[in-house]
């Protein structure tokens, strides 16, 4: 399906207003990284784990292409506009999660919408956070325990997530949000 068939107004409107609430959800998560980064850094998985919510909920929503990436831009929008200093940190992550969310989506050619696939790209979105947060926090450097502890948390964090998202989307389908708008 074409793109400009698929993303008419009501869709990009739909996505922005979801793009509007996540990007709140996204600068409270961005002001408690540092507290929990420093505090409690093998917990950090479950504020950074917040930031799959645009898409899960747009894609279960509106079951469309583009939608999960589109969402987290305007996500990473508004929440830059609150936070300008992370704009880059923003930005980024929609890039990343929203990418791999819509990849994964892509894999299936839009056509799966079970609940499964979305907990496959959580777990995914996991791995791929974990991979890169092992780096910045220097996972080499911290005991066992700390290690294990942060990687379960960077992919719980992701699934628990999901979950409250599809339960958003789920929702806002039944009532009837979506109802309008063709697939």
């Amino acid at each position: 399906m074409p793109a400009a068939r698929t993303l008419t107004t009501r869709v990009l409107l739909i996505c922005a207003a979801i793009g509007v609430a996540s990007g709140l959800l996204a600068t409270v998560a961005g002001y408690l990284s540092p507290v929990v980064f420093a505090a409690v850094p093998v917990l950090y998985g479950l504020v950074l784990g917040s930031h799959v919510i645009p898409g899960i909920i747009a894609q279960s929503l509106l079951r469309l292409p583009w939608v999960a990436l589109l969402t987290h831009l305007f996500a990473a929008l508004v929440a830059s506009a609150f936070a300008p200093q992370w704009i880059a940190r923003y930005l980024g992550t929609a890039l990343l999660i929203g990418g791999l969310q819509e990849g994964i989506a892509a894999l299936t050619r839009y056509r799966s919408w079970q609940t499964w696939r979305y907990f496959i790209s959580a777990v995914i979105v996991g791995g791929a956070l974990a991979v890169v947060m092992g780096f910045a926090l220097n996972a080499a450097a911290l005991p066992l325990w700390a290690v294990i502890t942060l990687y379960v948390v960077l992919i719980l964090g992701p699934l628990l997530w999901t979950w409250v998202g599809l339960r958003i989307g789920i929702a806002l389908r039944n009532a009837g949000v979506a109802r309008t708008v063709r697939r």
